[in-house]
């Protein structure tokens, strides 16, 4: 039976400093010596964590590099920034057949735009550690927290709303503006509640192993893994599984409601609705089931060898660029499948003097007479 590796790493060290018989062994233990030796026997860029029981292991991604990981959430933020923005000025042009629908979307063009926002300071964090202090670290760790949970609550708001203006055959959400307003206030308000122990806790920590600061929750003693883990819990079910059973309960309902209905203006009417939250499962669910495993994994309910934290490392740094640029998504979605944004966006871009009459008129007959009236106030500005 063979000897544990963490055994035979320390004979070698006793070998070694023996050696020389002539200077007898003191008895002191260099453990910073020990663990450079230590540290031969397994690949380079090893990540050892001595209070770790589970460590070393290397955890290090090729590929993710630093400088790729800032081009990449500077490209994004870029496309976001323009995307939303054009988003949040169409729907404030609107001056008459403004639906509920387009309220909740603005709002969630909002919510990526703040989210988009930080993104730039991530992307430095990235190349170059933390070098903005312990204020912006607290602000825009909770600006980023706050913008997840109201993006996916608001989703679900429009899930709701969908399913009382078309299963329950009601417009008492649509006809009211003002309630809708007041919706949207307390969805950003739980957002901010929920973000701030996040905020609290973020704090910037200079990490003597990196060399350089790190943005990261300043935890000390026994509870700080139950700290972690309970976040982890508060995100994965009010950040995402919960709102997304709601949504798949509503849409649900939708869907076979407007299949027996055969009724092709409120089909088209749920397109960019449907392709919205597909965009939102498909960015975010590979990220929080990989979040969630590792959880699982650190709480010790799955084991944990070097290959399984090696395969999640890599899966969390894919899925989350994947989840980063969900931010991105939903104005594209907009532009190519909703016509009456297109329309809403033609017309603003010939108020402005940026197109021409005789194309904004060509493309809105165009429009018009493929998709028959859009000036329902049912149907929102992204149809």
């Amino acid at each position: 039976m063979k000897l544990p590796l963490f055994i035979i790493s320390v004979l070698k060290y006793l070998v070694l400093t023996n050696q020389d018989e002539e200077q007898p062994l003191t008895g002191t233990f260099d453990i910073s010596e020990f663990m450079s030796q230590f540290n031969s026997t397994f690949p380079p860029d090893v990540d050892v964590d001595v209070d770790d029981p589970a460590a070393p292991c290397d955890v290090n991604v090729p590929g993710f590099s630093n400088l790729g990981l800032m081009i990449t959430f500077i490209i994004v933020f870029v496309f976001s920034m323009v995307g939303n923005s054009v988003v949040v000025y169409v729907v404030c042009y609107m001056k008459k057949g403004r639906a509920s629908t387009d309220i909740y979307l603005m709002h969630l063009a909002m919510a990526d735009l703040l989210f988009c926002f930080t993104l730039p300071f991530w992307a430095v964090d990235a190349h170059s550690g933390w070098i903005f202090g312990n204020f912006l670290c607290k602000l825009l760790s909770g600006f980023q927290e706050a913008s997840v949970y109201s993006g996916v609550f608001l989703l679900v708001c429009i899930s709701v709303d969908r399913y009382f203006a078309i299963v329950r055959a009601t417009r008492v959400l649509s006809s009211h503006h003002l309630l809708v307003k007041v919706v949207c206030g307390v969805v950003w308000l739980v957002a901010g509640v929920l973000s701030l122990p996040v905020a609290i806790q973020r704090e910037s920590i200079q990490a003597n192993d990196l060399g350089q600061a790190i943005c990261f929750e300043n935890l000390t003693g026994e509870s700080r893994h139950h700290w972690r883990v309970g976040m982890r819990v508060l995100r994965h079910t009010m950040g995402f599984f919960l709102p997304l059973a709601v949504m798949a309960v509503c849409y649900g309902w939708t869907v076979v409601t407007l299949f027996h209905t055969r009724n092709q203006q409120k089909q088209k009417a749920m397109r960019v609705i449907l392709a919205v939250v597909l965009a939102f499962v498909l960015c975010w669910l590979p990220y929080n089931v990989t979040v969630l495993i590792d959880t699982l994994i650190k709480g010790g309910s799955l084991p944990e060898t070097c290959n399984t934290r090696y395969s999640v490392e890599m899966l969390l740094n894919v899925t989350k660029v994947l989840a980063f640029m969900h931010c991105a998504v939903n104005p594209v979605l907009y532009a190519f499948i909703g016509e009456k944004f297109r329309n809403q966006l033609l017309l603003a871009l010939y108020k402005h003097g940026l197109i021409s009459k005789r194309l904004q008129m060509a493309y809105r007959k165009s429009s018009l007479n493929s998709v028959g009236s859009i000036r329902s106030r049912n149907t929102s500005v992204t149809m």
